[in-house]
Order: structure tokens, then C-alpha cells, then sequence
């Protein structure tokens, strides 16, 4: 981050049109086909949650930056960010590095400087992973989040979190895992709970704690936890936390 801080910066604070409005901060333009759903959430400073995951399309769109329109590929995580706050998410600023216009292709320099109202500040601020690893690219960058020239697929997982850097690298984010398939009411659910560092390596997040519906229970050094099955049948989601680490995606647990 410190070599974007060299850069002279425009900052932009996302204002979304009501329905109806001619889209003055942010555009339009979808693409017909191809736009990847994916599933998406925001975690703020300390891990908490500001934007519960959800599932979103990617398309093409366009922002305001100091006084230019620009384009932003379809597929990409800034792409998900903004269909985020058009569904009621956080609103965020944004900063340009280089000279974004109407080429998709010069927005790969825009870099999230504040999202729910957190602001980056020195080393520490926002990123993103999708799939669990960290991207290597700008979130507005065509070339994809690693850089390959592949963008989101559906079904990807894209997460925006607040970097607190280290010599490590940012904090990590957690993983939660359970059987497929359905369970009956009240019956032990049995969950792996893993940490990932920036490259998706994984490790057993003992101490997390998983919760399922009223029940919560703390995973061994294995990172393995066992919660109960709520009584009522219905489709409900387990989640891990741990203090200094970005919480779970939510995985769907159903009981029948």
C-alpha cells in the first residue's frame, strides 16, 4: 500500500442513484451475458461483520472519479463491491493511481481507500480474496484478481476485509467446512474450522468458535467442533469466529 501513497490520489465517495434516477454515480451497463453470481461479504475492522454474505452479479458498470466516468469490467471484485451497495451494502470511497476513463482497462489503479466508513490509514486498510486467496491486482483490474486474464466465475466467493498488516501479511480469514447433505433436528453436526494466510494456506483454527443456530461450541486444536442441530426444521447456516481473525463465510446447514 505504501507505494500507492506516492501517487497524487482523486477520492470518490460512492453515491448510488434511487430507483429511477439516471445513474449518475454509478452506471448501467451490464453485460447481456457472461456476468458471473457469486457470493460476497464485507468484514470491517476487529472482523465485524458489516455486510452479511450474499449472493450478487458482477456485471459491467461505470463510477465517477474526480470528475471522470469509469468503466469497470464485468468480473471483477469492484464489479461485486458495487452490486454489494446497490443491494443496501456499505457505501465506499475510492481512489485512483493512474487515469481511469471509459477504457476498462485504465480502471485497474482504483483502490478502495474507505469502505463502511473505516478508512485505510498507513499499511493497514482494505482488501479482497476470492476463493480465499488474496488478489494480486488491482479490484477493478480486466486481468483478474491473480492477474491471469481470468476473471470471477460464478459461484466464486469474494470477500472485502480490513487489513491489519503485519510482517505475515494481513490477518487470517476463516474457513468452515460440514458434511453435504441434510441432518435431522437436534443431531450433532460435525465442522472443520481452518485459518488462511494471504495464499489460501490453510492451517486448524483451534479456538474458533462455530455457532449454529442457538448452539456454539469451540474447535479443538484439530480445528474440529461439534454443534447441535437446532429442533426446528428449516435451512440454517454455521459460523466461525475468533477474536483477531476474519470470521467465516456461512456455511448452509440444512434440518429435516
Amino acid at each position: 500500500m505504501s507505494a500507492r501513497g506516492l501517487a497524487a490520489v482523486a477520492a470518490l465517495t460512492l453515491a448510488l442513484p434511487t430507483a429511477g434516477a439516471a445513474a449518475e454515480s454509478v452506471g448501467g451497463r451490464a453485460h447481456s451475458a457472461g456476468i458471473p453470481v457469486v457470493q460476497s461479504m464485507v468484514a470491517g475492522r476487529g472482523g465485524a461483520v458489516l455486510a452479511r454474505a450474499r449472493t450478487v452479479s458482477a456485471p459491467a458498470t461505470s463510477v465517477r472519479v474526480a470528475g471522470r466516468t469509469c468503466a469497470i469490467a464485468a468480473g471483477t471484485p469492484l464489479a461485486v463491491l458495487i452490486s454489494m451497495r446497490r443491494a443496501g451494502g456499505p457505501g465506499f470511497s475510492l481512489r485512483d493511481y493512474g487515469r481511469c476513463g471509459g477504457a476498462a482497462g485504465n480502471s485497474g489503479e482504483l483502490y478502495v481507500s474507505s469502505l463502511g466508513g473505516q478508512a485505510g490509514s498507513a499499511q493497514n486498510g482494505w482488501e479482497y480474496k476470492v476463493n480465499g486467496v488474496s488478489g494480486s491486482t488491482g479490484a477493478a483490474d480486466p486481468s483478474g484478481a491473480m492477474g491471469d486474464g481470468r476473471r470471477l466465475r460464478s459461484g466464486a466467493r469474494v470477500l472485502w476485509f480490513w487489513c491489519q498488516a503485519s510482517a505475515g501479511g494481513c490477518e487470517r480469514t476463516l474457513e468452515i467446512s460440514a458434511p453435504a447433505g441434510a441432518v435431522s433436528p437436534g443431531a450433532p453436526v460435525p465442522v472443520q474450522v481452518y485459518s488462511q494466510d494471504n495464499e489460501g494456506r490453510r492451517e486448524p483454527a483451534a479456538g474458533a468458535i462455530v455457532t449454529l443456530g442457538s448452539d456454539f461450541a469451540s474447535a479443538d486444536g484439530s480445528g474440529r467442533a461439534t454443534v447441535l442441530a437446532p429442533s426446528a426444521a428449516g435451512r440454517y447456516q454455521a459460523v466461525a469466529s475468533r477474536p483477531g481473525l476474519v470470521p467465516s463465510f456461512p456455511q448452509p446447514i440444512v434440518v429435516r
